[in-house]
């Protein structure tokens, strides 16, 4: 059997801890209804909608990527995509900002461009290619 992955997805603890900070979140924005700090409410509600939105992305669309010996397969919440080997090409994009280097992993179908970082796949982009380029050429 082998020691890879072939599945990648956000991290149980970050979206166990999404889900915490949105619960605390929505506190805040009860005690400001019941206190009547409407600048604090706003606040509370955009933080609390914003957190909540990625918690229940990280979510539903898990496993953000897999693969095995047919090609690659991604969710979104479009719904699941089937990208076959031979259709597709993978490249890591590494971008500074604000001084540090950021990475992604890049996936190229057809008109289709499939970005991931170390947020959606639970690990650096860098491994997950590796992966990737060995299971690309056992296929």
């Amino acid at each position: 059997m082998d020691n890879y992955p072939t599945s990648w997805a956000p991290r149980r603890a970050l979206v166990v801890s999404t889900w915490a900070v949105t619960a605390l979140l929505l506190v805040g924005v009860v005690a400001d209804v019941l206190t009547g700090d409407r600048g604090g409410l706003v606040l509370f509600a955009l933080a609390t909608l914003a957190v909540g939105a990625f918690a229940t992305h990280s979510t539903l669309v898990r496993p953000r990527l897999a693969a095995d010996a047919e090609g690659l397969v991604t969710r979104t919440l479009n719904g699941t995509q089937r990208l076959p080997w031979a259709q597709t090409r993978t490249r890591l994009r590494t971008t500074r900002r604000l001084g540090r280097d950021g990475v992604t992993l890049e996936i190229e179908h057809e008109d289709d461009l499939y970005v991931f970082g170390w947020l959606e796949l639970g690990e650096d982009p860098r491994d997950v290619l590796d992966v990737l380029s060995t299971l690309r050429a056992r296929s």
